[in-house]
């Protein structure tokens, strides 16, 4: 298959048919670790299979017949491969493209570097790749001299052999008469002279070759290990933390195969190395020659197997991170690789790999080789799964699609530190061989840091401590060290970072925006974005610290915002209808220069995933005043009764948008269609949105029958029957699966309880509503 262009805007299929762009991105949509995907897969391969029928059907003429009768095979065989495993399919179209635009891609920057535009990334990649073009020019250059060096070795041995036989016709030499004695022992006490001076020097020149190999090796093993720091210490590293910031919302980590070609490269290289080492040694040992190659050779057997070694257990990774905030009793999955499974032939004997849960001080007493005693913090579920090697990918990779964590066990914790502030991780462990036992490799790697919860209420701060880690972790730190303050524009970024991930969207938060949330978080009135450059959050400021007046903390409130937004008002924060991040008094000031009837859309300052409408109107207790009113905030609860679009149309006394945008162009499409007319006798009703206070406004008169008041207290009403339960439903039972009670769920709820109940009683329940 070919690509047309680096996008992959269409595919080339089998003999000239292509994939419309709709269609080529049916399989991004499927996710081939996920076996209950499985039914779109099976629909993308009729899909597949019908387009190639389809195809046959309608070529004509002397030359489609070949044609037809080859995309009737093609069609065929596909039916018959992945009939029974359409996700396989999809894993290979994948990997078939992610090639084809890393080649496309490889050529486009060749190309760019000859028109004398390179970026950094390219100029890089081709450092590296130059790198690897001289380690193979060096590696088959030491295979040369190996071979030279061998004929060369077996020689002398002919020759040694020749003077051994010289020496024993000599010793015969008693058996002939006297004449005949003299006259073959001149002969062969020459031929000896002359052979053992030959003998002498070519040892000297075999060990001068050897001496001169092993220093080549030498310098090759040198220039391997620094290319191996590239691709393991910079490029893989980099890797691993695009895929932490992955976690925050993030550009997706990209592909791996890029990196598994350079470690498979690179594992070829040091095995050929490797063999040459040994080749060199048996040929040391065949032909003892004293001199100082045998301890040059020791050295050089112990690099390489110190390069392969750190090779093999630096790419055991994590493909696909288990969720970093995890809930008890609730199914997860994750993916390891090995990234030179394929060319190691591990898979020959697949590896089996383990899963086991521990604590921070696990994870540090682990990296530091101190026994653990297999000691874990948590039972696993379902934590074994043999590697498997994909033959169309050429990966190695163990798939753990159904794991699930029964139960947890927590340490102390310190001082103010909450369950949802104590860090897990994942380890992943492994054992194989290879070399036909030559080398055994005891493999393991840790999941990026996991906060375990009980109960979805504990979700919220969860997530804040995930955030922060994958945030502002530096890498090789000890596990789970991070900074506990950072700079302002630090945290802006990340929020930022979060916020577009959540929204879907390429509108992010504005300068005025990020000024309005450091004047929320450091309680500040400055509204100069250069005053908060330099100043530092603290983690307690951002999620332990309730906020000046108000029970949540800044995290707790601003993850409202996001909840709300992605569930309810995504559409309308993309085309700009929101400007949401502005307070009560900057919307007074804006609204009070417009026309009555111009309103904005702003976040409450006092409650948690709430949206507020304020608009300027007349006073309707004072002639002639202008004021602005503010309805009570709005949730995700409300929302889901009755949309926003809806809302702002039930208003009549709402008119433009600010600063000047009729409401009908921003809002009318949005809107749901009036009801049909009553059937069967029955009228359907109809909810709407009122308040209670009467205002004046050029709009015409509502139609009869339409509420039209507004209170003075600005309390959104919706007309909508009421239903009473007695009897609530209980969510989130402290019950497990089995119907047992569950111990460590209620002990975490009791800290939470504990933890609330520490708290001044004012931060408890105070705030104001806005």
């Amino acid at each position: 298959m070919t690509s047309t262009s680096p996008s992959r805007s269409a595919t080339t299929w089998p003999s000239g048919s292509r994939l419309s762009p709709g269609e080529r991105g049916a399989e991004d949509a499927v996710d081939h670790e996920n076996t209950q995907e499985e039914f779109k897969a099976k629909r993308l391969l009729e899909s597949l299979i019908q387009e190639l029928q389809k195809r046959a059907e309608h070529t004509v003429g002397e030359d489609g017949f070949l044609l037809k009768i080859k995309l009737g095979h093609y069609a065929t065989q596909l039916q018959n491969t992945y009939d029974r495993c359409p996700l396989e399919l999809v894993r290979c179209i994948k990997h078939i493209l992610c090639t084809e635009e890393r080649l496309v891609q490889a050529t486009n920057n060749v190309n760019s570097s000859r028109g004398g535009v390179v970026d950094s990334t390219s100029q890089k990649y081709q450092q590296i790749n130059q790198t690897f073009e001289e380690l193979r020019v060096m590696t088959q250059d030491t295979e040369n001299e190996l071979r030279k060096l061998q004929h060369s070795q077996e020689y002398f041995i002919i020759q040694y052999q020749e003077s051994l036989r010289i020496q024993a016709q000599l010793t015969n030499l008693s058996t002939l008469n006297p004449a005949e004695r003299v006259q073959r022992e001149t002969t062969l006490q020459s031929k000896r002279t002359t052979l053992e001076g030959w003998l002498t020097r070519e040892a000297n020149t075999l060990q001068k070759f050897r001496q001169d190999l092993a220093e080549k090796q030498q310098n090759t093993l040198a220039l391997l290990r620094k290319q191996q720091t590239v691709v393991l210490d910079d490029e893989l590293i980099q890797w691993k933390r695009r895929q932490q910031l992955a976690g925050n919302g993030g550009p997706a980590e990209g592909g791996l195969d890029v990196l598994q070609s350079w470690c498979e490269k690179l594992a070829d290289m040091i095995w050929q190395n490797r063999q040459q080492i040994r080749r060199v040694e048996h040929l040391t040992q065949q032909l003892p020659i004293p001199g100082p190659t045998e301890d040059l050779l020791k050295e050089l057997n112990a690099t390489i197997t110190d390069i392969i070694s750190a090779l093999v257990t630096s790419t055991f990774i994590i493909e696909k991170q288990p969720p970093q905030v995890l809930k008890t009793q609730t199914k997860f999955a994750a993916t390891v690789r090995l990234l030179v499974g394929g060319k190691l032939n591990v898979h020959m004997n697949p590896p089996q790999v383990k899963a086991t849960i521990i604590n921070e001080q696990q994870a540090k007493a682990l990296l530091k080789n101190e026994s653990t005693r297999n000691d874990s913090s948590g039972e696993i579920l379902n934590n074994n799964c043999v590697m498997e090697y994909h033959q169309t990918t050429g990966t190695l990779s163990a798939h753990f699609r159904n794991m699930s964590l029964k139960r947890i066990k927590r340490s102390d914790r310190r001082g103010t530190e909450s369950v949802t502030e104590e860090k897990f991780t994942i380890l992943f462990e492994s054992q194989f061989s290879v070399g036909g036992n030559e080398l055994v490799f005891h493999v393991k790697t840790l999941s990026l840091p996991v906060v375990v919860i009980v109960h979805g209420s504990q979700d919220n701060n969860a997530t804040a401590t995930v955030l922060w880690d994958n945030a502002f972790s530096e890498p090789g730190r000890v596990p789970f060290v991070v900074p506990d303050k950072v700079l302002w524009p630090q945290l802006c970024e990340a929020l930022n970072m979060k916020y577009i991930a959540e929204m879907q969207s390429s509108r992010g938060l504005s300068e005025e925006n990020l000024v309005f949330l450091a004047q929320k978080g450091f309680n500040s009135a400055s509204v100069n974005a250069e005053d908060y450059r330099n100043m530092n959050m603290s983690w307690s400021q951002f999620n332990r610290e309730s906020l000046q007046g108000r029970n949540f903390t800044f995290w707790q409130w601003f993850d409202g915002v996001m909840e709300l937004m992605k569930k309810h008002l995504k559409a309308h924060w993309n085309d700009g209808a929101i400007l949401g991040f502005v307070n009560k008094q900057q919307a007074q000031d804006m609204l009070m220069s417009k026309p009555n009837g111009t309103f904005l859309l702003r976040f409450s300052d006092s409650e948690i995933g709430g949206i507020t409408i304020a608009w300027v109107a007349e006073n309707p207790n004072k002639s002639g005043e202008r004021m602005v009113w503010n309805l009570m905030p709005f949730t995700s609860k409300d929302f889901s009764i009755r949309s926003l679009a809806d809302r702002i149309s039930d208003l009549n006394h709402l008119l433009f948008l600010y600063p000047a945008q009729p409401k009908d162009e921003v809002f009318s499409r949005y809107c749901t269609p009036p009801l049909s007319k009553a059937v069967d006798g029955y009228v359907k009703p109809e909810i709407k949105q009122v308040v209670k206070v009467e205002f004046s406004s050029p709009n015409p008169e509502p139609p009869p029958g339409t509420p039209s008041f507004m209170d003075h207290t600005v309390s959104p009403t919706i007309s909508q029957p009421q239903t009473f339960n007695l009897y609530p439903p209980v969510s989130d039972s402290m019950l497990d699966a089995d119907g047992d009670f569950d111990l460590d769920e209620t002990m975490d709820m009791a800290r939470q309880v504990e933890e609330f109940l520490r708290q001044p009683m004012e931060t408890r329940w105070g705030g104001q509503q806005s």
